[in-house]
């Protein structure tokens, strides 16, 4: 899948928006059908492992991700998240931004790029509007509930 990005903002300060952002286990309530199972034990940093499985049964797809950069927001400054998807059938990665937006609000940027193994990259246009609904979905979900 071609790379895509969203951009939200957000009426929270810096650190909540991240809070609400990489609690991981909370992304399973902001997208159907999905699971989180932590790999590694908190607090999550750089090597922190989880797997985010979605569908039902046999039509379930994991999503395996390791954190390799963690700089959450401190002294006014934004924070950045990198996850690499490492799985048997997903591939690429994903970039979480906060930074700081107008009248203290919270500015996020979300870049991905998924790739699904033995996919030819012809079937990219078909599978981009689709997630970008769902992770934007996600995203909205997730900076609204505390």
């Amino acid at each position: 899948m071609p790379i895509f990005s969203l951009s939200r903002t957000a009426p929270l300060p810096l650190d909540e928006a991240w809070r609400r952002l990489t609690e991981w286990p909370r992304h399973a309530d902001a997208v159907p059908l999905t699971r989180i199972r932590l790999l590694t034990p908190g607090p999550t940093g750089v090597g922190t492992r989880f797997v985010a499985r979605t569908g039902v049964g046999p039509l379930a797809l994991d999503d395996v991700m390791e954190v390799t950069v963690w700089r959450p927001p401190a002294d006014g400054e934004g924070g950045r998240c990198r996850l690499e998807k490492c799985g048997r059938v997903l591939l690429g990665w994903a970039e979480i931004e906060v930074l700081p937006g107008p009248g203290g609000r919270s500015r996020v940027l979300w870049r991905e790029e998924a790739r699904v193994r033995f996919l030819p990259h012809a079937v990219d246009a078909v599978l981009e509007a689709p997630a970008r609904y769902v992770f934007g979905r996600a995203a909205n979900r997730l900076l609204r509930r505390a």
